[in-house]
């Protein structure tokens, strides 16, 4: 299932490491703190709990939605090339 991962860290360091652990697990980065991409329940669980992990106590927000095709396929998108 598709997922996006978006998030709020401003801990540079921590930050980078997500950033990672999605490219890690086939995420495409779509926005600076956006990635999107294809995810098995387990492969979602997995980062879920990498992500947690590295989150630690620090502050910042992480969230993943899972999205089906219909929900996909009624996404707007507006693209302006330079």
């Amino acid at each position: 299932m598709r997922c996006l991962v978006v998030y709020d860290i401003s801990d540079d360091r921590v930050r980078a490491k997500v950033a990672d652990a999605c490219l890690d697990y086939g995420l495409d980065r779509i926005q600076y703190s956006a990635f999107l991409g294809e995810l098995t329940p387990t492969h979602r669980r997995e980062l879920v709990k990498r992500l947690r992990k590295l989150l630690g106590k620090k502050p910042g927000k992480i969230q993943l939605f899972p999205l089906c095709d219909h929900d996909w396929a009624r996404r707007d998108e507006i693209v302006q090339e330079k």
